[in-house]
């Protein structure tokens, strides 16, 4: 797939990956929406991101309203050649066992996590089926199958994610459909699973600051180069599947 002067979709741009990868996609020639909730850190990025060449439209917003998707849609299509979206936005709540869960927190989960990845396939889906097809990506996690203390709301709404994405694999083949799980990545939910409170709490703290005292943390940055690579060969050959960076890495 040749990025340059294609359009794409990306949420959770202010910070981490989602950060990480709009750089990316900007230095392989992609043309960018950009979403995140915060203005000010995503107005950085997108001025990052045109210093680098890239034609960006920033629009903070929640990416569980249908106005916010509608709108991203609609830019993407100004700004010409749309070929679809990477869904990075996601929210944690870590810590709290699910019965200790607020249900305000159980909300967002499903929002932000489940929600916004159907508005997205929803409104984006039609426009890139009439231009011949496009590339939906969706940031998966491990906790989508494996049950830990302190992540179950989490968990459910990534493997809830994820079966989204194979089943708008098997409804749509048009257009490239695939999970990208990244592992486990130096970022600030990283920061949060290793300061977590809650009946889980103990639990997580021990396994995450594991992983950083181990060296065990991949960088935003190596995450999001792999999966630029990826999109920049032929994202096709990953279509319906769950794509892990540790596969990718391991490749010469």
């Amino acid at each position: 797939m040749h990025l340059r002067n294609q359009t794409l979709i990306l949420t959770g741009a202010s910070r981490g990956i989602g950060q990480a990868l709009a750089l990316e996609l900007a230095r392989a020639g992609a043309n960018l929406v950009l979403c995140a909730r915060s203005p000010e850190a995503l107005g950085q990025v997108a001025d990052a991101c045109k210093a680098l060449g890239a034609q960006v439209r920033a629009i903070a917003g929640d990416v569980a309203q249908d106005q916010t998707v509608q709108f991203m849609v609609k830019a993407a299509k100004v700004l010409g050649n749309f070929a679809g979206f990477i869904h990075n936005a996601s929210v944690l709540h870590s810590g709290p066992f699910v019965t200790e869960l607020p249900q305000a927190h159980f909300d967002e989960l499903v929002a932000v996590n489940l929600k916004a990845s159907y508005l997205l396939s929803r409104y984006a889906y039609p426009n890139l089926l009439r231009t011949g097809g496009g590339i939906a990506v969706f940031l998966g996690s491990g906790a989508a199958e494996l049950n830990f203390p302190g992540s179950g709301v989490y968990g459910a709404t990534k493997a809830a994610e994820e079966y989204l994405a194979r089943q708008l694999a098997l409804e749509h083949p048009g257009v490239t459909c695939f999970v990208y799980r990244p592992g486990h990545v130096d970022t600030a939910m990283q920061a949060h699973h290793r300061n977590a409170e809650g009946g889980g709490g103990p639990a997580l703290r021990t396994r995450f600051r594991g992983y950083l005292e181990r060296g065990e943390l991949h960088s935003p940055q190596e995450v999001a180069q792999a999966l630029v690579r990826l999109l920049s060969d032929n994202p096709s050959q990953h279509h319906g599947t769950i794509v892990q960076y540790a596969d990718l890495r391991r490749k010469p």
